[in-house]
């Protein structure tokens, strides 16, 4: 066992892990952070993205102890300092961006390093963007809709489906 120490969602964190621990364990299991999912075990679906540092990564192909002294946020840092949504989530709540929600943490933190790297990008670079990401509810319209909105761009033009 080895111990680890980060500060997660802006508060310090800290347990011994063994060396194998995925950081995706660490913050479901270890901290009770069950947002960020697993969905498929080899980084195919997106639905365990967190921030490293500020970059998006998938906690699944990320060893607990490589986040050594990192700052990692999760979905659940996510939200306003009063505890409502971002800007991020409420795009999502009003353009319909989320179906059965498995997926949804990650798009949203996905959306978030878009955003944070491109603030206002088109459809085809959010479309691009996402392409690690899976959502098995066929909601990628949406969510696009949704990123397209949370960047403030016009979507009125952008039918529903």
């Amino acid at each position: 066992m080895t111990k680890v120490s980060m500060t997660v969602n802006g508060k310090p964190a800290s347990r011994d892990v063994e060396g194998r621990t995925l950081l995706v364990q660490f913050l479901r299991d270890e901290l009770g952070l069950t947002g960020t999912h697993v969905g498929c075990d080899t980084s195919q679906c997106g639905a365990c993205v967190v921030h490293v540092d500020g970059k998006a990564v998938k906690s699944c192909t990320m060893l607990a102890l490589e986040a050594e002294g990192a700052e990692v946020a999760t979905i659940e840092g996510q939200a306003n300092a009063d505890g409502s949504l971002n800007v991020i989530q409420q795009a999502f709540q009003d353009h319909h961006g989320l179906q059965c929600g498995f997926c949804t943490p990650g798009m949203v933190m996905s959306a978030a390093a878009l955003l944070k790297d491109n603030p206002t990008p088109s459809e085809a670079e959010i479309r691009d963007y996402l392409e690690g990401n899976i959502c098995r509810c066929t909601g990628y319209h949406n969510i696009v809709k949704a990123i397209l909105a949370a960047s403030g761009q016009d979507v009125t033009a952008i039918a529903a489906e």
